[in-house]
């Protein structure tokens, strides 16, 4: 071989080499670059940093990616008397064993002397507590202004305006909170003269802090007449109204409701149910319960179950001795309030029950 043609035939080995040296690195970047669009295209539903900001389109529920989205959790009782047992760990347990997605701070405004209007200050330290640390667990939280005894949401208006305004302010930026704004208004608070109208001084108050943010509004009759809102649903984006069942007292009429609002193109958050009658207290109705929870699956309605407390009732998930056992029995240890006890061995019968129900939801692929 003359020199000539042995400079040719290095020229040309140099060249392939680089040519298949740079398509190599291109396949593995190309490579890495599909994984991880698979990574990221991962559907998370139990995630917030997945779902982003929730928002309503006609009867459907839509997280950022316009993909449907159920909601599923728990609610706390009164933080004024349970706030205790809401703890990191609990949360955290709640989350990645439980499955849920989604936990509503239960902040009473005005109950038998006791709730936000007689202890602000107290009561909303309460609520940021819990609620950073959902938004820590990369939870939905949902921010719920009880009333109860004060049925109708106009006698305290003037405290929630102010009281929206600090906390949309305070969470404008984060798409993990929720704001319910009139948990069960009742007796003769009727939705044209009394909760719509609330409502339309209420949602400016928090869309001016928070553009985006889902508001759920509770409607007549403990939230169970929700078919009055058909014929004057409120005239904002991003509103979910709120219907309550217990499945001891609330059976197929109710959902014929919730179907006739579905079919007018009203969305409906079940913001609290339980298995009980309505007391929350008695008889356990789980197999009425089931029937409930698949409709709720089938309509891809949220839902949140009452409650994550140990009250000595029904409906509670807990054990009534759950948090106190141990101070009891080891009255010398500092920080009791560190002791972490395993929910598994203090649920109550509706608690493992709820559990299972959880459980079968999870995180969709």
């Amino acid at each position: 071989m003359n020199k000539k043609l042995f400079i040719i035939s290095v020229f040309i080995l140099i060249t392939m080499l680089i040519v298949f040296g740079v398509v190599k690195v291109w396949n593995t970047k190309t490579n890495n670059v599909n994984t991880a669009e698979r990574i990221e295209e991962k559907k998370d539903f139990n995630s917030v940093k997945y779902n982003g900001w929730l928002k309503t389109s006609g009867s459907k529920l839509l997280n950022e990616k316009d993909e449907v989205i159920q909601l599923h959790g728990l609610s706390s009782h009164g933080i004024e008397w349970f706030s205790d047992l809401v703890t990191y760990d609990n949360l955290k347990t709640l989350k990645e064993d439980w499955n849920i997605n989604v936990f509503r701070v239960a902040m009473y405004t005005d109950c038998d002397g006791k709730g936000y209007v007689y202890t602000p200050t107290e009561t909303k330290a309460k609520l940021y507590k819990i609620t950073d640390m959902a938004i820590d667990l990369d939870m939905y939280v949902v921010i719920d202004w009880h009333i109860l005894n004060d049925n109708n949401p106009q006698i305290h208006k003037d405290e929630a305006k102010r009281f929206f305004n600090e906390i949309s302010n305070k969470y404008k930026d984060v798409p993990n909170v929720l704001y319910e704004i009139c948990n069960e208004p009742n007796g003769d608070a009727m939705w044209e003269e009394d909760i719509k109208p609330y409502a339309e001084e209420i949602i400016p108050i928090i869309r001016n802090n928070s553009e985006k943010a889902l508001i759920i509004v509770g409607t007549p009759d403990w939230c169970k007449k929700v078919n009055k809102v058909v014929d004057s649903p409120l005239n904002f984006e991003n509103i979910i109204y709120s219907c309550h069942f217990y499945s001891g007292s609330h059976a197929s009429d109710l959902r014929d409701r919730i179907d006739y609002c579905i079919s007018n193109n009203i969305p409906i958050f079940v913001s609290e149910c339980g298995l009980t009658k309505a007391n929350g207290d008695g008889e356990i109705y789980f197999e009425e319960f089931t029937k409930w929870v698949e409709f709720l699956n089938e309509k891809n309605i949220s839902w949140i179950y009452w409650s994550f407390s140990n009250k000595d009732e029904s409906s509670a998930i807990l054990l009534s001795n759950y948090g106190k056992e141990e101070k009891r029995n080891d009255e010398n240890v500092e920080k009791q309030e560190d002791k972490v006890e395993n929910l598994d061995d203090y649920l109550t019968e509706t608690g493992k029950l709820v559990k299972k129900i959880f459980k079968g939801y999870g995180s969709l692929e």
